[in-house]
């Protein structure tokens, strides 16, 4: 009877293991290897079978790295499902294991809150490219938009202005950034990876890449229908107006500007930049603002998982209308159960792989997995978490709001900020000993943004 069980089960390992197809043969049944899943399959209890199989049983719906493990995810949840035979794509599925088997706890008709730059149209010029996840590639992206931009060695985006507030984190790489203040002070700052810049709408900026690499960045716009096609550019501008006007503007002859660009450059090759004092203008007068800010030389909040950045107008004072946090994730652990209260949370998966299940209330739940470059929308209020499903590797994230501040609900501090009565006759009732032990773990009632799952 054990070896019928273990006969019908590996049909299914080489989907779950990613391992080469079985031999049938007793022999090679008997000398499976120690220590593997499956070395006792049909003598152990069921629960021991590899996920993604038909005797797999996990009632408390633990995570599972498909990706980290090698796993082929399979529609096969304690003892439902079965095996796909249409077209498949397989790499897609491995990405999405809660997607594929979701957890017995996601429930109704959430729409999608998960998208790929990966899958955005990049759009290729001179010594450069961009792509762009807004409301169109993303319908629950309502609140913010994104950019993902890279400029080569001494690129240039040219001089230009939004109708939207741009923020912007460099991902790796070095930029240099220009602006102008209201009051016609000039910044100029080189920035690296993990700074930032914000420039208010309307206010005129440029960008290049310096260094031997240039840079590569991701913009946030406070407005999800932002396209990076309706940006106001100089030379588009220029190319747009008369050249008798021109001439009056500028005091010169309309044949001086014959040789201008026709259309917007947008991105192009520049020359490679001197410093700063060696490019100021003649007429330089210092913004009294501060348009950047050096967001990973910030004094991290140390949690017992993992650490946490904050930067909004407490710290950053010009940028009114994006907050963020930067999280590193240690391996096997959990973003803790919360809620933003003040708007949508914007979520860049920087590096890693995560799981994140949304409760929108309503008996209302889904589960979404993240990698590296992937965009997660969570609207505001709606409880979720965000996990490492990696045990081995760490997870680095930005969550980004449109808002002045950050601001979250714990779950963990309001329970344990709750009278403890209530908490049993909510949580356990009929179940005081279940009770007690709860109690004991939410006696300290302190927010622990990262928590250590062990």
């Amino acid at each position: 009877m054990q070896i019928t069980h273990l006969l019908l089960n590996l049909a299914y390992l080489q989907a779950a293991w990613a391992i080469p197809a079985p031999d049938y043969s007793l022999q090679k049944l008997l000398q499976i290897p120690a220590g593997h899943p499956a070395e006792l399959l049909g003598q152990q209890p069921i629960s021991r079978h590899p996920p993604f199989s038909p005797g797999h049983r996990d009632p408390y719906d633990h995570k599972v790295d498909s990706v980290g493990d090698e796993r082929q995810p399979l529609p096969f949840r304690n003892g439902d499902g079965t095996t796909v035979m249409g077209p498949r794509n397989r790499d897609r599925e491995r990405q999405n294991p809660d997607l594929v088997r979701p957890p017995s706890t996601d429930h109704g008709s959430m729409p999608n809150m998960r998208w790929s730059f990966a899958d955005s149209h990049i759009r290729i010029e001179e010594g450069g490219w961009t792509r762009q996840t807004t409301i169109r590639e993303l319908p629950t992206s309502r609140e913010l938009a994104g950019v993902n931009m890279r400029l080569d060695q001494g690129v240039i985006r040219e001089l230009h202005w939004h109708t939207e507030a741009e923020w912007a984190y460099v991902l790796a790489g070095k930029v240099r950034v220009t602006a102008l203040d209201l009051e016609g002070g000039t910044f100029m700052d080189d920035l690296e990876a993990g700074d930032l810049w914000y420039f208010p709408a309307g206010h005129p900026h440029s960008l290049q890449g310096l260094g031997e690499n240039g840079t590569e960045f991701l913009l946030i716009f406070d407005d999800g229908n932002f396209s990076e096609e309706s940006t106001f550019v100089l030379t588009d501008w220029l190319a747009h107006t008369p050249k008798a006007v021109l001439a009056e503007n500028f005091r010169m002859s309309p044949e001086q500007f014959d040789n201008i660009p026709k259309s917007e450059k947008y991105i192009f090759q520049g020359s490679n930049p001197g410093s700063i004092d060696q490019e100021k203008p003649r007429t330089f007068k210092k913004s009294k603002i501060n348009f950047t800010h050096h967001m990973h030389a910030q004094e991290p909040l140390e949690t017992s998982g993992g650490r946490v950045r904050i930067t909004d107008s407490t710290n950053f004072p010009i940028s009114k209308t994006v907050a963020a946090a930067h999280l590193e994730i240690a391996p096997g652990a959990l973003r803790e159960m919360h809620w933003h209260p003040n708007a949508d949370e914007w979520t860049y998966f920087k590096k890693g792989r995560a799981r994140v299940t949304i409760f929108a209330a309503e008996g209302n739940a889904r589960t979404f997995n993240y990698m590296a470059g992937d965009v997660g929308i969570v609207p505001r209020n709606m409880g979720h978490f965000v996990e490492n499903l990696s045990d081995d590797e760490p997870l680095e994230v930005l969550e980004i709001f449109r808002a002045d501040r950050f601001r979250d609900f714990s779950l963990f501090q309001w329970l344990g900020s709750s009278p403890r009565r209530m908490i049993a006759e909510n949580v356990f009732p009929g179940d005081p000993k279940g009770a007690e032990e709860f109690l004991k773990k939410i006696e300290d009632a302190e927010k622990d943004p990262i928590r250590d799952t062990i």
